[in-house]
């Protein structure tokens, strides 16, 4: 008979391979940018920030913070290999843009730094495990929320103009099932409440997003639908 820890595995495998998924939603970005030798006016900021995620909650998943929670710590983990390509190829087709190549190293070296600090403090000074998920998961949902919320800015560009043009349906909808999924993960067995709150929050606003693309959806001019390849996007790991 399948229990509840076994059930929760399951669901736990499915929000791997939904996430592995977003995370390779940017790879039809990235062959444009080796294509074209160039990364145009494709911004870092989506993928330095996911990394800096994919860190923190590698580092939450691991048996010293919290127990039970492995599959958070693996899909994080190949996140991090799967940005820190993308970063790569950035990095080498950055060129023109002035000061990228500075501003990308900082923003690793400060992450890094920051991680670090994280994890000594965690290991260190705080000595009871509740203090250690709690000081852990409080940060890991900032910056899980502010991932979920990014893409909902688009909201406020659909309203006024009427026209779900630069809100991709599809990505919309995979975002929102993996928050879906990664709460129902929290809820089952032992209840994880930062994997819980953020991906909570993540449900909300892509439950949003996905009604406010079929209200708007008829009003887009037909010449006027997103090509995935004009869409800059990030598959960052909402776990």
């Amino acid at each position: 008979m399948v229990d509840a820890k076994q059930i929760r595995f399951i669901i736990g495998m499915i929000g791997n391979v939904i996430s592995f998924g977003l995370f390779l939603s940017p790879a039809k970005t990235f062959y444009r940018i080796i294509k074209k030798k160039s990364v145009e006016e494709f911004q870092y900021v989506p993928y330095i920030t996911t990394v800096m995620n994919c860190m923190l909650w590698v580092f939450y998943g691991l048996p010293v913070v919290h127990k039970d929670s492995i599959l958070v710590s693996t899909i994080n983990g190949i996140g991090l290999v799967i940005e820190a390509i993308y970063l790569i190829i950035y990095f080498a087709y950055c060129g023109h843009k002035k000061n990228a190549r500075r501003n990308i190293l900082g923003f690793l070296v400060l992450e890094v730094i920051a991680v670090l600090a994280i994890v000594l403090i965690t290991l260190f000074a705080i000595k009871n495990e509740f203090f250690k998920q709690t000081f852990v998961g409080v940060i890991c949902d900032l910056f899980n929320i502010a991932m979920y919320a990014a893409p909902s800015l688009a909201i406020f560009k659909v309203v006024n103009t009427k026209s779900v043009e630069y809100m991709p349906f599809l990505l919309s909808f995979i975002g929102c099932i993996n928050a879906i999924i990664w709460t129902s993960y929290a809820l089952i067995y032992k209840i994880d409440y930062y994997v819980l709150a953020s991906n909570g929050v993540g449900t909300f606003l892509g439950a949003s997003q996905l009604i406010v693309y079929m209200m708007y959806r008829n009003s887009t001019p037909k010449d006027k639908t997103v090509k995935p390849s004009e869409v800059e996007i990030s598959g960052a790991e909402r776990v």
